[in-house]
């Protein structure tokens, strides 16, 4: 069955409801799941605990059969509210909507759903599958469960995908993925009057001063820069903590955390190992994890579909991450919604009213061309 949504009521709902990534979001997750059994999705329930034992639940919605189709994605979960404003109170005032997720990305999720209930499901030659995910915000621990364990999904992967992270109605073709490298110094605490210790700080000092010149190393050479990004450079940053430790004790542990955004074509898999090989030559304890970035070819037809639904010239690339890094793997993706990233977790979050309710057309023409008898 087909249904009008009024999307800013629906975003307006959706964020009176708490969905912070350290809550469970059972709530907010079965309200969405009855508004989508509602507008003739099949609706599939995936939870588990996280490390702190809180249940989080996903959806995957299917509506429609045959093959192929298009997956429209977000995720429930949003950053803590903070202080200084009423988060969970939506407001309306001159033409933004206020209120925590309204931004990133309970004003996307509605704007996909608003779109998808306008198509009943005899009028679609293709499937039209909607996800939303739990703990984006958190390690991505909804979007991997969906993709490993989805039966909608394993009953046939869409063909095509968008994820509605806010890129101002932009397509985004490529993104920076991540590394994250935890390198360890292992002392003898001792109070230093006694002379006794060993200085975990002196000895992973050699290894900062190598990660110094590093830094330089990669603002400068363009060997692993990428000009598609900006900024071209891999973010590279460091981090130390000694544990707090007192200056008349000496340091038993010191991890310094290097950090550093991946980009196609920019040799990021060197860049890493630089970081590990010389933290190896410190005899240093080194533990790491990565992400690699997201890149679909700039001229493949779910990007060129996006230009035209959008009505821009061309897509672009970003800075920062989504979990269109994990659907890379199983179908043409691209990342597509409104509102502004700037806006994402900060105090006041708003999303622009005329460009939320131009999602719903801009998703609406995609569902047509992909799923719909074009």
């Amino acid at each position: 069955m087909s249904e009008q949504i009024d999307v800013v009521k629906l975003t307006q709902d959706l964020v009176r409801m708490p969905s912070e990534s350290q809550q469970s979001n059972a709530g907010i997750s079965i309200f969405l799941a009855t508004l989508l059994e509602r507008i003739g999705f099949d609706v599939e329930h995936l939870s588990y605990r996280d490390a702190n034992g809180v249940e989080k639940v996903s959806l995957v919605a299917k509506k429609g059969e045959g093959s192929g189709g298009l997956c429209l994605f977000s995720h429930s979960d949003t950053v803590p509210g903070g202080a200084g404003w009423d988060p969970l109170d939506p407001q309306l005032t001159d033409g933004r909507l206020y209120g925590r997720g309204s931004c990133d990305m309970k004003g996307p999720l509605a704007a996909t759903i608003a779109a998808a209930a306008r198509v009943d499901a005899a009028d679609l030659r293709h499937p039209l599958f909607i996800a939303i995910t739990a703990d984006e915000e958190q390690g991505y621990g909804g979007a991997r469960q969906i993709l490993a364990e989805s039966q909608i999904f394993q009953g046939g992967w869409p063909q095509y995908g968008v994820v509605a992270e806010p890129t101002q109605l932009i397509p985004v073709y490529a993104h920076k993925g991540g590394a994250r490298i935890a390198v360890t110094a292992h002392g003898v605490a001792a109070h230093t009057s006694t002379d006794k210790g060993i200085s975990a700080n002196f000895l992973i000092a050699p290894f900062l001063a190598e990660m110094a010149e590093l830094a330089g190393r990669f603002r400068s050479d363009e060997y692993f820069m990428n000009p598609e990004f900006d900024p071209p450079t891999n973010g590279f940053n460091l981090t130390i903590d000694d544990g707090g430790t007192k200056a008349n004790v000496t340091a038993a542990r010191t991890v310094a955390v290097v950090g550093l955004r991946s980009m196609p074509g920019a040799h990021y898999e060197e860049a890493i190992q630089l970081v590990i090989d010389r933290a190896r030559a410190h005899n240093l304890e080194v533990d790491y994890y990565t992400l690699d970035p997201f890149a679909t070819p700039p001229d493949s037809p779910i990007v060129r579909l996006a230009c035209q639904a959008s009505g821009v010239d061309h897509a672009v690339t970003v800075p920062f991450g989504t979990e269109a890094i994990l659907y890379k793997e199983y179908m043409q993706t691209v990342v597509l919604g409104p509102g502004n990233i700037d806006q994402a977790h900060t105090l006041g979050e708003w999303i622009d009213v005329a460009q939320l309710r131009q999602s719903v057309e801009v998703y609406a023409e995609m569902i047509a061309e992909v799923c719909g008898d074009r």
